[in-house]
């Protein structure tokens, strides 16, 4: 395997040559843009983790704070207490499991319980995420590009060129990091797709998206349903099934290797009937 075709994370090197991954999204938040509160209690998130197991998920992806555009902060003693229990559980369901956090103490709380991959949209700029993440040396992280925090992020979309900024910042975190003592293979990039950035700047940076297969890691994207398909296709969020899919495959085919989604049972079997088909991937 090349470097770039195996993501290493806590208990679990994960194949990423034979087919895309489906990490699917499980918001322990009462907030979420999508489906704020219908997972908030924690024996209704292990039901659906459960469930998500049953429609083939790779991975499960766990946040107890929204990120959405206008979304407040947590304290981190309020977000790991909606995390916790769910953790606990997630962790004996055989796959790997992700915690979906910009605060080393949750990130600190999750790696001790045993977490396989730290999902930052803030890409571990909080204070000693960086040295955090070095010094456990082994669980998988996700570095994607945002400007700001979520409340005013919306406001901070000047770019000269979207997608040479986006690269040129998940270049200097990943540098950055392997320069702490963080092995590279530990390491995969989101470019953040509807965090700072206008619906033209994403259709922009989709279409560019292989350009950042030049980085040398595997690339986490997400898509789904977010408002740039609201406004390509004129649906409301609960209305945004097939053009998550489509965004999915689109990504898919230009190189990404890891889904974030929340129809993960669809996804899975659209991604089965594009690689029985023998559709081209990355």
């Amino acid at each position: 395997m090349t470097a770039a075709s195996i993501w290493k994370t806590t208990r679990f090197d994960l194949d990423l040559t034979e087919r895309p991954l489906v990490m699917g999204i499980v918001n322990v938040t009462p907030d979420s843009f999508s489906d704020g509160g219908r997972h908030a209690d924690a024996a209704k998130a292990i039901d659906f983790c459960e469930r998500l197991l049953g429609e083939g998920v790779d991975i499960l992806d766990l946040g107890g704070e929204s990120t959405r555009p206008g979304a407040v902060r947590l304290d981190a003693d309020e977000e790991w207490r909606r995390l916790e229990p769910v953790m606990r559980a997630a962790l004996n369901f055989g796959v790997p499991v992700s915690v979906d956090t910009c605060k080393t103490e949750v990130m600190r709380r999750a790696l001790d319980l045993g977490v396989d991959i730290i999902n930052d949209v803030q890409a571990l700029r909080d204070e000693g995420a960086d040295a955090l993440l070095a010094e456990h040396g082994s669980a998988g992280i996700c570095l994607m590009h945002m400007r700001g925090e979520p409340a005013g992020m919306q406001q901070l979309t000047d770019y000269a060129d979207v997608v040479t900024e986006v690269s040129d910042f998940l270049d200097e975190r990943m540098r950055h990091l392997v320069e702490c003592g963080v092995a590279a293979e530990r390491i995969t990039l989101d470019p953040g797709y509807g965090f700072a950035k206008t619906v033209d700047q994403n259709l922009a940076l989709q279409r560019r998206q292989r350009e950042l297969l030049a980085l040398g890691r595997p690339l986490l994207v997400g898509w789904s349903r977010k408002s740039t398909l609201g406004a390509v296709t004129g649906r409301a969020v609960d209305e945004r099934l097939p053009a998550s899919i489509g965004a999915a495959l689109a990504s898919v085919v230009l190189g990404a290797r890891i889904v974030r989604v929340h129809d993960v049972g669809a996804t899975v079997d659209a991604l089965k009937v594009w690689q029985a088909f023998g559709a081209p991937q990355g």
